[in-house]
């Protein structure tokens, strides 16, 4: 546990440092695009044009809207936290090998830049979480209290997140097949996570697999959270147990690695 509580004394103690790089890793980014960050919403609104033809009015056909709510707003609901889910994921796992010369240059705890890569996944979300706050007011989808299940999500999926990414960030370095691996299980991923179909609809196998499914228990969180009118947290007592045993499980898995492997990561590159 030395190392679980060593990796989060470095987020709090270099927490203004983790600010201040994404902040400035979001503006180069956007340095010399003409609709800058905007980019942010734009990304996001083309391909929920592209799913809602192919899945909404294509193979979908006449079954119309889901539940109480249309069905663009149930594709919305799902694409938001799944593209800051999969975002938070390929950044994480990513960071260290992209950031390397930033690593040799400033003395810093590598782990840091795990944080700063969901941080600027986090910005992008509440960007596109505000349109759709704005979307469930208007059509009186969702009770405004439970938009504090936002709050929720966005630390459940943290912790998740960062427990991968701690572990990834090692294995795409040491193991370079390793990112053609991950790349997979998250496109395998996105059609098991119920963004597109319910899990009213689903069958009986693919249930017990969403139950298995921690993206599928954040998925949810956020959907009841802005456009649902069910508690503010989704599962039961049994789910939050499963999640968080898995999450914190992670965490310490991928602390160990990140320690063992963190001074010789430069060696294998």
């Amino acid at each position: 546990m030395n190392n679980v509580y060593r990796i989060f004394k470095e987020q709090w103690i270099h927490r203004h440092l983790i600010w201040k790089l994404t902040i400035y890793n979001m503006k180069s980014q956007y340095a010399n695009h003409y609709l800058g960050v905007f980019w942010n919403i734009l990304q996001p609104a083309m391909q929920i044009l592209l799913y809602y033809i192919v899945f909404g009015l294509g193979l979908r056909g006449d079954r119309g809207d889901v539940g109480d709510i249309p069905f663009i707003v149930h594709l919305i609901s799902g694409i938001f936290p799944w593209l800051f889910i999969s975002q938070g994921i390929n950044g994480a796992s990513n960071a260290i090998q992209s950031q390397l010369s930033l690593v040799t240059k400033m003395k810093f705890p590598s782990s840091i830049l795990l944080s700063m890569s969901l941080v600027n996944a986090i910005i992008n979300l509440s960007m596109t979480t505000v349109i759709l706050i704005g979307i469930s007011l208007a059509g009186g989808y969702s009770t405004p209290v439970h938009y504090i299940g936002f709050l929720y999500f966005v630390f459940a999926s943290y912790m998740l997140i960062f427990g991968i990414g701690l572990i990834m960030s090692s294995l795409v370095i040491l193991i370079r097949d390793m990112k053609n691996i991950l790349q997979n299980v998250i496109r395998m991923f996105f059609f098991m996570t119920p963004i597109f179909w319910t899990l009213d609809e689903a069958s009986e196998i693919l249930q017990v697999l969403s139950s298995l499914n921690p993206f599928a228990y954040l998925l949810m969180n956020y959907r009841n959270a802005m456009v649902l009118e069910a508690a503010p947290l989704y599962g039961t007592m049994t789910d939050h147990i499963y999640y968080w045993s898995l999450t914190l499980l992670l965490i310490y898995v991928g602390a160990h690695i990140h320690y063992r492997f963190k001074n010789k990561l430069v060696d294998y590159l």
